[in-house]
């Protein structure tokens, strides 16, 4: 795994803000990934988790939030699919489970370059299918106060079960005083009523850079954009976002951003 270059003088962020504060500061980036993995299957039919792992290990993220995942499923060869990607990656890992499902557990997952100082899930109104949101909380080099890294995965079917989600998200969020980063597959579009409703409580929905495309579903011909970054706490900084070109190892293609600080990321 390439090293991930962080650079800090002083920089620290303000409680709830989330503002740099200091008069000497140094560049510093936070990096990100979000994935529906699709539990490794490609759109070739090819059940491949290596080459999710290489695809994530070659961007050098501090944090990945990760959709579809096994564990332990006998579609997936009985892996645990999140430990598989840590070790592949070297990064940490936790699980988020949805649901029971093949002799294992269907969820989510999130992997992180920081040690995971807590791990939460949180129950979120069912939909078609049982549903959760993971948030780990991590120690960021330079940051006075932790961060929440919460991944997510909406329901796909209607705008009232995902718009109750984010209700019940926002409730469990209310006391983080700290920067919250929500990522991953909302199942809706910016003009559905669940992203509205962020919009509408002060949360950034990142946009994505400028000529560089949007959309995210499906991946070998994107036709909407429904994964995506939404932040809290970030006032100061600056996001590089993009939508990665990878259209074969899932039916989703992967987003990325980085949250710069002080100077350009690198």
């Amino acid at each position: 795994m390439k090293p991930f270059c962080v650079f800090v003088a002083v920089i620290a962020l303000m409680v709830g803000s989330g503002a740099p504060v200091g008069a000497e500061e140094e560049s510093f980036s936070l990096r990100l990934m979000a994935y529906n993995i699709h539990h490794g299957a490609g759109v070739d039919k090819k059940l491949d988790l290596g080459r999710i792992g290489e695809l994530i290990a070659g961007e050098s993220p501090d944090l990945v939030a990760l959709q579809e995942v096994d564990n332990v499923c006998k579609r997936s060869k009985s892996l645990d699919q999140a430990a598989e990607l840590g070790q592949l990656t070297g990064m940490h890992h936790a699980f988020g489970k949805f649901m029971d499902f093949q002799g294992g557990e269907y969820g989510l997952a999130v992997l992180s370059r920081f040690p995971i100082l807590e791990t939460i899930r949180h129950q979120l109104p069912e939909g078609a299918e049982p549903r959760c949101a993971l948030e780990v909380q991590v120690g960021v080099p330079g940051m006075e106060t932790p961060v929440s890294f919460v991944s997510i995965h909406h329901d796909w079917t209607d705008p009232e079960f995902r718009l109750a989600q984010v209700k019940t998200l926002l409730e469990a969020l209310k006391d983080r005083h700290h920067p919250v980063i929500l990522a991953g597959d909302f199942n809706g579009e910016r003009t559905d009523a669940s992203m509205q409703l962020l919009a509408d409580e002060g949360w950034t929905i990142v946009e994505k850079n400028a000529g560089t495309g949007s959309k995210t579903f499906p991946s070998r011909e994107p036709r909407v954009e429904i994964d995506f970054f939404v932040i809290r706490g970030f006032s100061e900084a600056k996001m590089d976002h993009t939508v990665m070109e990878e259209e074969v190892a899932s039916d989703h293609r992967p987003i990325r951003a980085v949250i710069e600080f002080g100077g350009s990321a690198p």
